[in-house]
């Protein structure tokens, strides 16, 4: 173990200590590193501890130690966010707050639809649960097997069935919070219906732990799908995408869980850099779209896709396409579509962003773009791809590494937010806002939302302890 003495006062230490044990606190500079730097190890900053409770009760007895002492406290479950919401800051004066060891899944009703867990199931786990109770959990991400039910719930994650289910916000019944005076608010009421005043919990779903660390959760099932349909479109443009997705959505509505949109060159990394991956379709066209229906009847579903691919082809929106027949084909499907980012990551430095429009904006917003990156003097490769359907798209830039500069990564930032703005769309549409989108949505917000957003932080968190510096600025650094 390497030595690495720590900042963070030595009475909540110990008052950590008593509630925990030495066991579950890691304080040695190597113990804490898993915890200090972010899923793709671009974000690093320093924790005082990291605390490991199992329970309701630890994490309560822990944050009311941390208001005695006035220790900022990091809540973070599987570290897998991407705009440093669960990374402490450099000075090691916080301790992160690790939720993976309340991992009990509590209750199962299939009947009334409900799952209670607790805030450190993995999103996998919650989803093979529901599956063996004959129901469905639909909250979908590439992170799945290693991001954590809480997490999940304070950045309201979005994924790729939000076009039909909405985003976590929506599969959220009920919730579990310790609040920052130390306090148990046991919101976890598994109703459909309750309008007995303000809607609590929704301060704390997308809340980024600034306002309570969520505990456990009751979530919101869904019948099963029993037959589903995959299909791989190639596309001449994203206005032919759009024009498609208006096809589908005319033909079939409801039953869509996923439109997404892909570039061809995503689409060949994902072929040269993912093992196994095939090509769905022999295609030059230089953009994909990745459709999956899906409804509750044993078969029919597949004879509605072929009727609307027929209207496709006479319209000439596409000229050719593929339906996975197998399970495994649609896997492959997938695995290009969630591999994107892993697999450019060999061909240059990849400038994450996570954004939102109207959906009958994405062309004018990627063509707008392209014409302005293609009057840089660095060989940038646009890297768009996402929910297309829901307007969110994770528009990547693919840069050389010898000129992966921060003045360049900004200029680009710049660059595309100053698109959204002019199309009325949002810098964040799924990951959050965190450290990193903090500055960028300081300058978008109203004075009267910051008014409003600040007294709400006030309100909950006077003495700033609930992961402070993320979402809204420290008091001192305003």
């Amino acid at each position: 173990m390497s030595h690495d003495p720590s900042p963070i006062n030595q009475d909540f230490r110990r008052a950590a200590e008593t509630i925990l044990g030495q066991h579950r606190i890691k304080s040695d500079a190597s113990d804490r590193e898993p915890y200090e730097i972010d899923f793709w190890r671009q974000y690093r900053g320093r924790a005082g501890l990291v605390l490991q409770p199992q329970t309701t009760a630890e994490v309560a007895a822990l944050v009311q130690a941390a208001q005695t002492h006035k220790v900022a406290l990091v809540p973070q479950a599987g570290n897998t966010g991407l705009v440093k919401g669960g990374i402490p800051d450099a000075t090691g004066t916080a301790a992160v707050l690790s939720l993976q060891g309340l991992n009990k899944i509590r209750a199962i009703d299939p009947t009334g639809d409900f799952l209670i867990c607790e805030a450190g199931c993995v999103l996998q786990d919650i989803q093979t649960a529901a599956d063996e109770a004959g129901r469905f959990f639909p909250l979908s991400l590439g992170s799945q097997g290693s991001c954590r039910i809480g997490g999940n719930i304070s950045t309201n994650a979005g994924g790729v069935n939000v076009l039909r289910y909405g985003m976590m916000r929506q599969s959220v019944l009920g919730i579990e919070v310790v609040l920052p005076n130390g306090e148990i608010w046991d919101g976890l009421k598994s109703l459909k219906k309750d309008n007995t005043g303000y809607d609590l919990k929704q301060l704390f779903i997308g809340g980024e732990g600034t306002l309570g660390i969520v505990t456990a959760a009751s979530l919101k099932l869904a019948p099963k799908p029993v037959e589903t349909v995959t299909l791989w479109l190639p596309v001449l443009s994203p206005a032919i995408a759009v024009e498609l997705y208006t096809l589908f959505t005319a033909k079939m509505g409801e039953l869509i869980s996923s439109f997404e949109l892909l570039t061809g060159f995503g689409l060949q990394a994902a072929i040269d850099h993912l093992p196994g991956v095939r090509p769905p379709v022999d295609s030059n066209l230089p953009w994909h779209c990745l459709i999956e229906l899906a409804w509750s009847f044993d078969e029919g579903l597949m004879a509605h896709a072929e009727t609307i691919l027929q209207s496709a082809f006479e319209t000439e929106l596409i000229d050719d396409g593929a339906i996975a027949q197998t399970t495994q084909q649609a896997d492959n499907m997938w695995r290009i579509r969630e591999g994107q980012s892993e697999a450019t990551r060999h061909i240059g430095s990849i400038l994450r962003t996570d954004i939102s429009v109207s959906t009958q904006a994405i062309p004018a917003l990627i063509n707008t773009v392209q014409t302005a990156v293609d009057a840089l003097p660095s060989a940038i490769t646009l890297l768009p791809f996402g929910h297309i359907g829901d307007g969110n798209l994770h528009f990547n830039f693919l840069l050389p590494p010898d000129d992966d500069t921060p003045q360049l990564r900004g200029q680009l930032l710049d660059l595309l937010y100053d698109q959204i703005d002019a199309l009325d769309g949002s810098i964040s549409a799924e990951h959050g806002i965190g450290r990193l989108k903090q500055a960028a949505m300081l300058q978008r917000k109203s004075a009267t939302e910051l008014t409003m957003m600040r007294a709400i932080k006030t309100a909950f968190d006077p003495n700033n302890i609930m992961n402070p510096g993320v979402i809204l600025p420290s008091p001192a650094a305003d």
